[in-house]
């Protein structure tokens, strides 16, 4: 992603969901941010190592693949105030 673009909720929720994070922690706020922040530090550098690892948790893991993507798309709506994108 060329640093010029700004980011949407589907780019942030792909870097949430490639991140170590997991619902189960209840990361607040503050802690999806940092981790959304860095993880489009490292996309600008290597966009293809984000890419692949979603596209590999959808082929191998369907269901856990839907049920984490929910996940950070509600949870990057939450913590950014975005409805769509």
């Amino acid at each position: 992603m060329p640093s010029t673009m700004i980011p949407s909720t589907s780019d942030l929720a792909e870097v949430l969901f490639a991140s170590t994070l997991q619902a189960s922690e209840a990361p607040t706020a503050s802690q999806v941010r940092t981790v959304v922040e860095q993880g489009l530090r490292t996309l600008i550098e290597d966009c293809m190592a984000c890419v692949s690892c979603v596209a590999q948790e959808a082929g191998d893991h369907p269901d856990e693949f839907a049920r984490r993507m929910h996940w950070a798309l509600d949870t990057v709506r939450s913590v950014y105030g975005v409805q769509f994108g």
